[in-house]
């Protein structure tokens, strides 16, 4: 498979995260020589956040933590790839409960602290004998975050993770994810799984509102295809490992340095899902202003940056700024014509209704020649932005997708 020219020059070295134990196993559930079963083992400290897909098809593990996060304690996160076991029916719900009996039995917990995630294929069931002796081999608990990453990528071309710090009661709080997500991504909260983890002691009413917030700004933020996943999955885990006096509000300052870290994390994560968009060769930002609410900015960003006719003029950079008007009109969010303002890059395309006379498309071609690109569009009508994420729309994402199954 060859990675993403967007990629990071390589994966980033990440810290151990107090009282976490990682495994991985080659299962053979859908690939063959190579690791598809991630787990990780978190002590009986652990407070959890989650957010889950929106969509009214989800997969049978989304129900599983859904029916489970309430209790606010995690002991084990378990993950596959190549099989989403949504659609399955009660053949699915079987799946999902037998994993988390199975880690249970084998570790001491109970299967209602072990939290499930499934990505791959929709509609096929789970072949359980395979996975059942897959959970029963992962007794080496030394895996590497590199290796964790690895283990839930799909089409995926890099395993994605990211670091950052907080400074709490005197010491420094970790905070470590990976993620996977490559195509179906459009995060309604696309085949796309977040798995973070912290050593802070934090409530799990505080810490379900960090992820909250944060997921808002990042994963929520982020288009490959428009394309909104059954399996879309984001998980905190904070095991108290760093002995700090636990964080119980949103008021505390320490609340604010951890979310801040967090979303380091979170933000990183999303870059790189739209920086291995299936076929991507243009890492796109689209800042939209002057819209009447955040809400109708962020309607009219992901109306441009989900535009078939946009995207793949910007794989042949070809600043036909006029389909960025058409993706502007079709948005249902008000918008004066003739106020318009678009720039590719830094150049003014247009003003006052018409073609501004400054106007170069060489200039704005050569930004178009880049593989970072921006969009910023002003809409005349108000004081509010938003910005979004995506990518370019190649030839290669008509192939990665056409031969998914084959």
């Amino acid at each position: 498979m060859t990675v993403s020219p967007l990629a990071p020059s390589s994966f980033p070295d990440l810290p151990p995260v107090g009282g976490v134990a990682l495994a991985v196993h080659a299962a053979g559930l859908r690939y063959t020589a190579r690791a598809d079963l991630f787990m990780a083992l978190l002590p009986e400290s652990t407070s959890v956040a989650g957010v889950f897909t929106r969509s009214l098809c989800p997969s049978a593990p989304v129900d599983w933590c859904r029916w489970i996060l309430p209790r606010g304690v995690a002991r084990a996160v378990v993950c596959n790839a190549g099989n989403a076991n949504a659609f399955t029916g009660r053949a699915g719900e079987t799946s999902a409960k037998l994993t988390a009996e199975v880690v249970a039995r084998a570790h001491g917990l109970a299967p209602d602290h072990i939290f499930l995630a499934s990505t791959g294929v929709i509609g096929e069931t789970l072949p359980d004998e395979a996975l059942i002796e897959g959970l029963e081999a992962m007794t080496d608990m030394t895996a590497t975050w590199r290796e964790a990453a690895d283990a839930i990528r799909t089409t995926d071309t890099f395993a994605k993770g990211s670091s950052a710090s907080a400074t709490i009661d005197g010491a420094e709080a970790t905070v470590v994810g990976i993620a996977k997500g490559s195509g179906m991504i459009a995060p309604d909260m696309a085949t796309m799984l977040g798995f973070v983890f912290t050593d802070a002691a934090v409530s799990a009413q505080v810490l379900q509102q960090i992820l909250s917030s944060s997921v808002a700004k990042s994963f929520n933020r982020i288009t490959v295809d428009s394309d909104t996943s059954t399996s879309d999955t984001v998980l905190l885990f904070a095991t108290g490992a760093l002995g700090n006096e636990e964080i119980t509000s949103v008021d505390d300052p320490r609340c604010l340095a951890l979310g801040a870290a967090v979303d380091h994390v979170t933000l990183d994560l999303a870059h790189q899902i739209v920086r291995d968009g299936e076929g991507a060769t243009k890492f796109v930002t689209v800042h939209v202003t002057g819209a009447e609410t955040e809400a109708a900015a962020s309607r009219i960003a992901l109306s441009i940056g989900n535009s078939p006719l946009v995207k793949t003029a910007l794989a042949a950079e070809d600043a036909n700024w006029g389909r960025i008007v058409m993706a502007v009109g079709k948005a249902g969010e008000r918008a004066d014509r003739d106020a318009l303002r678009i720039h590719i890059g830094d150049e003014l395309v247009t003003e006052a209704g018409l073609v501004a006379e400054s106007y170069s498309e060489e200039r704005a071609t050569e930004h178009l020649h880049h593989d970072e690109v921006t969009l910023t569009v002003d809409v005349g009508v108000g004081d509010a932005e938003a910005t979004i994420w995506t990518c370019d729309l190649t030839h290669g994402y008509i192939e990665i997708n056409a031969g998914y199954r084959s």
